[in-house]
């Protein structure tokens, strides 16, 4: 039985919104996920509600799994073939510089769902102090990509593991996002993945890099409750970096920069609604100026 997704994109000129019509390939589907990733059915079904995308069929469809394997393959970012219409700008008004990054990196947007609300939930590391860059600094699990990495996904997985001894086997990956420029020239890729069960996951810190991890809820970085901006150089522009704090315990963390807009990107994405709040993108009018600029992730 194939499974059927529609894309609606924003209307055309006449008004009629465009539709796509996707069928499932002929070729063998990817293996199913992990027997645990089963468990999150009600909030993988519920991340993709249909208010952008609409999933199609009978009820003698292929099982939840392999649903989900179709859809994400139809939600893929990296490739530029589709695009949400919330939360980032068209590929068109990019600047051409964007194109020759210095290096490349992922991170792991990782969640899992809120025991208690069921909402989708977010895991962040604080930086260890004795790092020379954004030390004590609250960001994603995340690093350069090194030779053997087969892709962002497979950086972003291995990073995970060597910070806070995330087992790859728990996380299913449902979408990259295009990637976003570092203050340093490096494009970051987000990796959107699910952790199929909270309590399988003991965080093993290595403290050389990471000195703290917390969770947040996603639907924060769309709010603007608890929001705050702060004018920072960035590209030879002073503009506002939003920053968010989050109160965990008896510990507060501010999550701010490259590290605030990849999330409030993610959360506009994985939700399919936009901010509460106007996101500053500066009109790039001039070549970057070296690597002189403030703004940390």
């Amino acid at each position: 039985m194939s499974v059927v997704v529609l894309v609606v994109a924003p209307k055309n000129p006449v008004g009629e919104p465009r539709r796509r019509s996707l069928q499932s390939p002929e070729a063998p589907p990817p293996p199913p996920p992990p027997a645990a990733t089963l468990s999150m059915r009600p909030l993988l079904a519920r991340l993709f509600a249909p208010t952008y995308i609409a999933m199609g069929f009978s009820s003698s469809a292929s099982p939840p799994s392999r649903r989900l394997a179709h859809l994400t393959r139809h939600l893929l970012l990296s490739s530029g073939e589709l695009s949400s219409s919330v939360g980032a700008p068209a590929a068109a008004a990019r600047p051409a510089y964007l194109a020759a990054p210095k290096g490349y990196a992922a991170v792991l947007v990782c969640l899992f769902e809120d025991p208690h609300g069921g909402d989708p939930r977010v895991i962040l590391t604080k930086r260890a102090a004795s790092l020379s860059s954004h030390s004590g600094e609250v960001s994603l699990p995340g690093g350069k990509v090194e030779e053997g990495d087969a892709d962002a996904t497979a950086t972003a997985l291995r990073e995970a593991k060597e910070e806070i001894g995330l087992d790859p086997a728990l996380v299913y990956i449902v979408t990259v996002l295009e990637p976003f420029l570092s203050k340093n020239g490096l494009h970051v890729t987000p990796v959107i993945g699910i952790l199929s069960d909270k309590a399988l996951f003991k965080p093993v810190l290595n403290e050389s890099e990471v000195a703290d991890i917390f969770d947040a809820p996603l639907e924060m970085f769309l709010k603007d409750d608890n929001r705050k901006t702060q004018e920072a150089n960035w590209m030879g522009m002073n503009i506002p970096v939003q920053s968010f704090e989050y109160q965990s315990e008896d510990k507060t963390f501010v999550i701010w920069g490259l590290t605030a807009h990849i999330l409030t990107r993610a959360a506009a994405v994985v939700l399919q609604r936009e901010p509460s709040f106007v996101e500053f993108r500066p009109r790039y009018v001039n070549s970057p100026s070296g690597d002189t600029n403030e703004t940390k992730r």
